[in-house]
């Protein structure tokens, strides 16, 4: 029996590495393929069973993974990003939000005959779009800068929200069927939010406290954070039944607005982990789902799509777009793009198994009409926003932007003057001062790492495709090529040459499908550019004519000017390369390296 609990628990691991794996190479959120796995291995071929494998196990083990998972969404709102927010955006998040909820709760209820009670429970999980499933998708789809910002934004600030608002919702009903009468319902609901709101804000509070005082080393602060997660969501349920996932939620949210608490760290081994349980935790939920299930909705799922496309959405969209600059383009797509994703997975087969136990028969059906949900808004949408978002003209052009790695001196310098001349940049730096300085010169910034989870969920990368590595560090250069390679594609990563590059030999350095091709000049590495530009070198844009050729700018400089880039009329940037030839045409611009004028000598 250990042996087979082993090798199916391996066997899950392999099933959600390749989901994941499949996910990120063909740029589609991974709830689909996790999703796909779970079915085709539960239901369809039926060689996993997890009520047999975890017995009595199974719902401690989800009910944990979906604290975490609750934790860890709570764990990125800041309230101040909700106020900084353009109203579309906020508007989405309240407004938009109660009428998507009221639209779907009230078609479940009449399309198949729920209880109010659970119609409404539904219509809270299914407003809930994710920032694990809107990213992948908008960089399929490319809308423009207004579309992308407000997708990204909502999924970020809706996901603890709407969290928070499923849990209320079931604590509610949790609480009206453990006592007699109206009053005595409200008073239990009294009880379990109270319960939840005091050991939620008490472990934030006290972990908080902790971490303040530097009371815990820093590689127990990760344990620390997991062991009090665990304590409060047992302690809540324990004094208030159902009260646990309230807290969690809340202990998040209080950690991520306090001031003078690093939770960088915290939120990164949070966000591994996360990532660890929902692959599994999909797989799992998938499996138990049965045949019979899903055949029994029949077509009502597809009329269920349907209003949520085509009413829910459009009427949340342009109520909420009302006042704004938003074209109905935009308004458009903005109501066609609305995928669920992760807490309507998790949060609505959690509620279902609890309230089947509680007696509650029709609960049975929220799971497979979830998932039918899910799978449909994600399929659905990641075939068809893209031509959608070209045909109303809404749809980003090739993009030939540039992401920078690094805002020092020598990215500041080059990002100024590819700015000039129109070409989209991005810095990105995890040292203050230098991304304080690129935001002084009126540089676009995104302070952190570009290769961490942060970074893949509000790394805003609409119009940029492709990568310049100018760090001192050689190794983010390298880390960040890797990453970037496969998105914008090998041949769009480029990286400057380090000093120590240039001592490696061939045995030594790095291959050209990690670190991208050697930018520029062979002579010209980080420490020469950054010496240079402190000795008054400058960068200049050039024009070439018919009359005025690349050979003629060559003769006239010499080897004064050093070449770096080449912008076409159109606005493709052409960069110089280590070996590579470089021949700029007449119409075009040739942004270059000046060295700095040379100074007599005083006796």
């Amino acid at each position: 029996m250990l042996d087979t609990g082993i090798l199916a628990f391996a066997f899950i691991g392999l099933i959600a590495f390749t989901s994941q794996w499949l996910a990120w190479r063909v740029k589609l959120p991974a709830i689909l393929f996790l999703l796909a796995s779970g079915l085709i291995i539960g239901p369809v071929m039926g060689v996993f069973d997890p009520n047999k494998l975890f017995g009595d196990l199974l719902f401690p083990l989800i009910s944990l993974s979906v604290a975490i998972i609750l934790f860890e969404g709570s764990l990125t709102l800041d309230l101040k990003e909700i106020r900084t927010q353009r109203k579309v955006v906020q508007r989405l998040i309240t407004v938009g939000a109660a009428v998507t909820w009221v639209v779907i709760a009230a078609t479940v209820h009449f399309l198949f005959d729920l209880s109010w009670e659970l119609s409404i429970l539904f219509g809270a999980v299914t407003v809930v779009t994710g920032p694990t499933v809107i990213v992948p998708m908008l960089r399929t789809v490319r809308p423009n800068a207004d579309i992308g910002n407000i997708l990204r934004w909502e999924g970020i600030l809706i996901d603890p929200l709407g969290a928070l608002l499923v849990v209320v919702v079931y604590e509610f009903i949790v609480a009206q069927g453990q006592s007699e009468g109206v009053m005595s319902g409200f008073l239990a609901f009294i009880e379990i939010i109270a319960s939840g709101t005091f050991f939620g804000l008490a472990a934030g509070w006290l972990l908080g406290f902790i971490l303040k005082r530097h009371w815990v080393p820093e590689y127990l602060e990760n344990m620390a954070t997991l062991t009090l997660v665990f304590i409060s969501f047992s302690v809540a349920n324990m004094l208030a039944h159902e009260s646990g996932l309230l807290a969690v939620t809340l202990m998040g949210m209080w950690l991520a607005n306090q001031k003078d608490i690093r939770i960088g760290e915290i939120l990164n081994f949070k966000e591994h982990l996360t990532v660890l349980l929902i692959s599994g935790l999909f797989i799992i939920l998938a499996a138990r789902l049965t045949l019979d299930e899903l055949i029994a909705l029949g077509w009502l799922p597809l009329i269920l799509l349907g209003v949520m496309q085509f009413i829910a959405r459009p009427l949340s969209v342009w109520l909420s777009a009302i006042g704004s600059t938003l074209t109905w383009q935009e308004k458009t797509l903005l109501s066609w793009i609305s995928p669920r994703g992760i807490v309507a997975a998790a949060v609505s087969a959690l509620f279902a198994i609890k309230l089947e136990q509680s007696g509650a028969t029709d609960a049975q059906i929220l799971v497979p009409l979830t998932f039918s949900v899910i799978l449909g808004t994600v399929v659905l949408q990641s075939a068809t926003s893209r031509p959608l978002a070209r045909w109303l003209g809404v749809a980003e052009p090739p993009p030939n932007g540039f992401l920078i790695v690094g805002a020092n001196s020598v990215s500041r310098a080059i990002g100024k003057e590819l700015t000039k001349n129109g070409v989209q940049v991005l810095l990105t730096d995890s040292n203050w001062d230098n991304i304080r300085a690129a935001r002084m010169d009126g540089l676009k910034t995104f302070y952190g790492n570009p290769v961490s989870e942060y970074a893949e969920q509000r790394l805003d990368l609409t119009g940029i495709g492709k990568l310049l590595g100018i760090s001192p560090e050689r190794s983010i250069n390298t880390v960040a090529g890797m990453r970037y390679g496969n998105e914008f594609g090998q041949h769009n990563v480029f990286a400057m040459r380090t000093s120590i590059d240039a001592r490696l030999t061939d045995k030594h350095i790095d291959g050209e499908e990690h670190r991208g091709q050697y930018l520029f000049a062979d002579h010209l590495t980080y420490s020469k550019f950054s010496s240079l530009l402190s000795q008054g070198a400058e960068l200049h844009s050039t024009g070439l004519t018919s009359e005025f050729t690349y050979n003629d700018f060559s003769n006239q400089n010499g080897k004064e000017a050093i070449p770096l880039f080449a912008v076409t009329p159109d606005g493709k940037v052409i960069t110089c390369l280590i070996g590579k030839s470089f021949e700029p045409e007449a119409g075009w611009k040739i942004i270059s390296l000046f060295r700095p004028p040379l100074v007599a000598a005083t006796s």
